[in-house]
């Protein structure tokens, strides 16, 4: 129990650059908790406890947010990062050193008893915020699941998967050597942004804020023309507006 515990908090130093100390993982890490209480909800369920096992996991999801059903196999080292509105299903199992951000849930699509409905996670995985990973599927050593991704069919080793329903957009590991690992990266998203590209809002009101300030400049172009040409841009206004009001009082005559 405790070699587990010192393992997690050492994936925790090693993962996320915000933790400072061991205490500090060790009393503010939601996630490092619901793992701990999941141990203890997991050993009360194989003796046959499943009541106790499921009191234990309920308490575990009261504090910490996080719901991991008693029965969930869950790999060493895993790092369930800020870890709020997490949900792992009865038959899924978590690799090792799998990353799990918030908001993911390994769900369920089949409502028959004694099968597996859940997904399997294999050794490093990622799932980035807010992806559904839905029934029996298989998620290979390695892949990354981008935020926000539906992903309802098996993903391979290495791979990349992202969108609604997720797709396939990057083999390799992504471990940074080469332009295979590199595609990989520039795909992937934890939180559904990139290090070198803007959220789709800030993206769009950049668009808009270029092609007002291009307008702008245009219209200059077309007012200094007028004035080279002797034509006072007021006047010519006037003259517009005048022209317009006297249309619309023929066409209403």
């Amino acid at each position: 129990m405790f070699e587990h515990l010192r393992e997690d908090i050492a994936s925790v130093l090693e993962r996320d650059p915000a933790a400072r100390s061991r205490w500090e993982v060790l009393t503010c890490y939601p996630g490092v908790h619901a793992l701990c209480l999941h141990r203890l909800a997991h050993a009360a369920w194989r003796h046959g406890w499943c009541v106790l096992g499921r009191f234990i996991s309920a308490c575990g999801r009261f504090l910490t947010g996080i719901e991991i059903h008693p029965a969930a196999v869950i790999g060493r080292r895993v790092f369930i990062d800020h870890g709020m509105g997490v949900v792992i299903g009865e038959t899924a199992v978590v690799g090792d050193e799998c990353t799990i951000y918030q908001g993911v849930t390994l769900g369920g699509t089949s409502l028959y008893r004694n099968t597996k409905r859940h997904p399997t996670l294999g050794k490093g995985v990622v799932v980035g915020a807010g992806a559904q990973v839905l029934g029996g599927l298989e998620v290979g050593d390695g892949a990354r699941i981008g935020s926000n991704a539906v992903v309802i069919r098996p993903v391979g080793a290495g791979q990349t998967a992202v969108g609604n329903p997720a797709h396939i957009v990057g083999t390799g590991r992504g471990s940074g050597q080469g332009d295979e690992g590199a595609d990989v990266r520039s795909e992937f998203a934890a939180y559904g942004v990139t290090c070198d590209a803007n959220d789709p809002l800030a993206q769009a009101l950049h668009a808009l804020l270029d092609h007002a300030v291009d307008t702008d400049r245009r219209l200059q172009q077309v007012v200094n023309r007028l004035e080279a040409a002797g034509i006072e841009f007021d006047s010519a206004v006037a003259a517009e507006d005048d022209f317009n009001a006297s249309e619309l009082s023929r066409m209403m005559d």
